[in-house]
């Protein structure tokens, strides 16, 4: 028989790892009522989290869509420019 084994990672705040924990086996015990899970376990490992976050895709969309209004304005003022000049 073929056995798949899932590995998830999570990053939660220190203070909260008890309670994560406790709901993900609360979980675990509800999903093996309905599959047929073997083994397993919860592990923690504490660590230092950088400060610096990472910027979502969403924030790198509203950065991009702020560059191109940028770019836009500046090509505007250009084609002004020239078509004055030419006038």
């Amino acid at each position: 028989m073929l056995y798949k084994q899932i590995n998830l990672e999570l990053v939660v705040a220190a203070d909260e790892a008890d309670a994560v924990v406790a709901g993900l086996n609360a979980s675990l015990d509800q999903l093996e009522e309905r599959h047929t899970l073997f083994g397993g376990e919860i592990e923690t490992i504490p660590f230092e989290h950088p400060r610096m976050r990472k910027r979502s895709a969403l924030a790198h969309t509203i950065a991009a869509g702020e560059t191109v209004a940028v770019a836009i304005k500046a090509a505007r003022e250009s084609v002004t420019v020239v078509l004055r000049a030419v006038i």
